[in-house]
């Protein structure tokens, strides 16, 4: 793996590895090195700043990354902070990296993170992994002081909604959180 295999990449139609910016678009992975922020990112045909459709952060995690989980949260505040919500960046990081982590750590296959701000004013966040066997939460008592296995709790606890959604590859996983004034 290079260096830059520990962050999140984003997959174009035309197979070039991307790196996600705040704004869920990309800059080439060559270069990379380069910063550049999220209003500098213009492409052809792109959708102009506060439009709906930039509102989407879209990354691919690999296998047992677990160092990505740290990129994905980030990354998902610097576009909350871009997309007016910031508020909502605490609660979205500590439940996004619940669901990473799930999905990394018990699936041994990649996942697949989307955000976005729905039509009826949503955050909605999504974790897809390739394995069709449902989260659960533990229910032993002698788990009440482990220092993991609480993360389902965290999210029916903290989000305005979450479920799970089975599909012929794998499940979503996914949570909302209602933007205020919403």
């Amino acid at each position: 793996m290079d260096g830059q295999s520990r962050f999140p990449r984003q997959r174009t139609s035309s197979g070039g590895a991307f790196r996600v910016t705040g704004t869920g678009q990309g800059t080439p992975s060559h270069t990379a090195s380069t910063a550049q922020t999220a209003s500098s990112v213009t492409r052809p045909g792109s959708p102009a700043p506060g439009c709906a459709l930039n509102r989407r952060l879209h990354l691919a995690l690999e296998a047992a990354d677990l160092v990505a989980v740290s990129a994905v949260r980030h990354r998902l505040r610097a576009a909350l902070g871009v997309w007016g919500v910031p508020e909502l960046a605490d609660t979205a990081e500590l439940l996004t990296s619940e669901l990473v982590t799930n999905a990394l750590r018990h699936t041994g296959q990649g996942a697949v993170f989307d955000a976005l701000i729905t039509g009826d004013h949503r955050l909605r966040i999504e974790v897809q992994d390739g394995t069709a066997r449902l989260p659960g939460r533990r229910r032993e008592p002698e788990t009440e002081y482990a220092t993991s296995g609480r993360g389902l709790l965290l999210v029916e606890a903290l989000a305005d909604d979450w479920g799970v959604q089975l599909r012929g590859d794998g499940k979503v996983t996914w949570f909302e959180l209602t933007l205020a004034g919403a």
